[in-house]
């Protein structure tokens, strides 16, 4: 990619993401906010601030970069024939978005055919924005704008661990999750995205999911690589397109939690 094209994205993905912030901040906490489940054996909402968000982001992309794809959580891809493709999820934690918490996010992504190039987490009503890519990580919030570093936490005994849900996935996978959790010094939950933002702000330690699709997680790679974690699958490997994902803020962390993983598997 060259640089006039990474400085043409990294502009455009401020204008996403303040786009989105009006849309889900237009329908967050507000009475009769309607939400539709989108799983008809569970709870999977998505609600007006999910579709209006992602329907803003994507006609600034077709605007600006209309040879771009487009991966997003409530509409159809849309092909790209320059290689890139923007990767959107609107409102990741719409269950804490439909029960008023502000921990949920705006994810949006780069991923230039290979891997995650540049990604954003955004929290709107809180105003922080977490960003990472080309060289760059940096929140922007309430407190200012500093850089993104991760802890240097290396032992299992000394993490903070977080998941969104406590079952984590299947019944292994929880227990897989668990044979970790039981080993760190603190376990926390529900936090969605922004406990991805927090790892890269050096606030926790570990992050492990599973049932991830890609628009959950490539936003997250982008920036907690670039501010020095480490994102994988549960076995080492890529985890761009979802699947079970653990995110450590060192080499020796990581290392530590894929030997209980497999161990458990």
């Amino acid at each position: 990619m060259d640089e006039r094209t990474r400085m043409a994205c990294r502009s455009l993905v401020d204008v996403l993401a303040d786009a989105a912030r009006v849309e889900t901040l237009r329908f967050f906490r507000q009475p009769g906010l309607r939400a539709d489940n989108k799983d008809a054996s569970g709870f999977d909402p998505v609600t007006e601030g999910d579709r209006a968000a992602e329907e803003a982001m994507r006609a600034l992309i077709e605007t600006r970069r209309p040879n771009d794809g487009i991966l997003g959580e409530e509409f159809s891809p849309k092909p790209s024939s320059s290689g890139l493709t923007w990767v959107l999820d609107p409102i990741d934690g719409t269950r804490g978005y439909v029960s008023g918490t502000p921990t949920w996010g705006t994810l949006i992504a780069l991923h230039d055919g290979t891997e995650p190039v540049l990604g954003v987490i955004d929290q709107p009503y809180i105003g922080e924005r977490f960003i990472g890519g080309f060289g760059e990580a940096e929140m922007k919030g309430p407190q200012g704008k500093r850089d993104l570093a991760v802890s240097g936490v290396t032992k299992l005994e000394d993490a903070v661990i977080f998941t969104t849900f406590p079952e984590v996935g299947t019944p292994d996978e929880q227990g897989a999750f668990h044979s970790v959790a039981s080993q760190c010094k603190l376990t926390r939950y529900g936090m969605d995205c922004y406990a991805y933002a927090l790892l890269a702000a050096g606030q926790v330690d570990l992050v492990i999911e599973a049932g991830l699709q890609a628009y959950d997680i490539q936003a997250p790679i982008a920036v907690v690589e670039a501010a020095g974690g480490i994102v994988t699958n549960w076995d080492g490997g890529p985890v761009d397109q979802g699947g079970q994902a653990i995110a450590a803020a060192t080499p020796e962390l990581h290392a530590a939690a894929l030997a209980l993983l497999g161990a458990a598997k």
